[in-house]
């Protein structure tokens, strides 16, 4: 079988592609992705332009509460960033191409970087609510991946290497930045889920044992399609709540959402640090 890429595909990638440049003239160079609850470092570019997603050709639509489903292209200091405000989920029913397609225009719009970000559940009991970790490695249990399917040649190989999914400099610079902020900082394990239900106390148990320290629906996809794409990935979660059977109480999507809103200033203030220290250094 041909290695070559279904034609309509990549084509809708490019007309993506194409339609973004045509509203903003300014090529990004690094790209953030904000999950649930988590857009409100949009906000703080400067002379930014707003593309809803439904304006985007082929762009999927984010249909998730705390997802606002916007491109916002702006300036950081001298760095143009390009910030997507809410993300699809392979729960919604997308396929994986599908939920790794706004990672792959950001690359050929000129991005190298990629920060992705998204709330999740503590597994680690070491961990609170409205804590920050940073995510050093991550466990597709997600059933798929991004990349499967005909190879996307011109973004990258068939094969490709993941031993620093999230890249160690970048990693890092996150650290540094957290400092300079007086943030406390986790570091570990993200276990990347299907959902949309919440995991079971036995699941979470079972992710424990695998080494995962915190859990969520999303990120994977994109990271796997950037790192084919060749950009250098820095991830950060936002704990939302404890697991399933850490604590005995059950959980809901309202208490992600307040959780994020109390993580707010420190989320915000750890990015825009974050960013900054990207803009200083490029890919490798």
């Amino acid at each position: 079988m041909t290695s070559r890429p279904p034609t309509d595909y990549r084509t809708q990638l490019d007309t993506a592609a194409l339609a973004i440049r045509a509203v903003v003239s300014r090529r990004p160079t690094i790209a953030v992705v904000l999950g649930s609850g988590l857009g409100a470092f949009a906000e703080t570019l400067q002379g930014s332009v707003r593309i809803p997603y439904a304006k985007i050709p082929f762009w999927p639509q984010a249909g998730v509460e705390g997802h606002a489903g916007q491109l916002v292209i702006g300036k950081h200091g001298e760095t143009t960033v390009a910030v997507m405000q809410g993300r699809v989920h392979l729960y919604e029913g997308y396929r994986p191409r599908v939920v790794a397609f706004p990672a792959r225009v950001l690359a050929l719009l000129g991005c190298h970087s990629l920060v992705v970000t998204n709330a999740a559940g503590a597994i680690n009991r070491d961990y609170a609510p409205g804590d920050l970790m940073l995510i050093g490695d991550h466990l597709n249990l997600q059933g798929v991946n991004a990349c499967a399917g005909p190879n996307l040649d011109d973004l990258g190989p068939r094969f490709f290497d993941m031993t620093y999914a999230y890249d160690r400099e970048y990693r890092e610079l996150a650290r540094q930045a957290a400092g300079r902020r007086g943030i406390e900082l986790r570091e570990g394990v993200y276990a990347g889920v299907l959902g949309p239900s919440y995991e079971t106390p036995a699941e979470i148990r079972m992710l424990e044992r695998l080494g995962a320290d915190a859990v969520g629906m999303s990120t994977v996809p994109e990271v796997t399609a950037a790192n084919h794409a060749g950009m250098r990935v820095v991830g950060i979660s936002c704990i939302s709540n404890m697991a399933a059977g850490v604590l005995d109480a059950p959980l809901d999507h309202d208490e992600v959402m307040a959780t994020a809103e109390r993580a707010r200033p420190a989320f915000v203030g750890l990015l825009a640090e974050l960013v900054a220290a990207l803009s200083t250094i490029g890919r490798q």
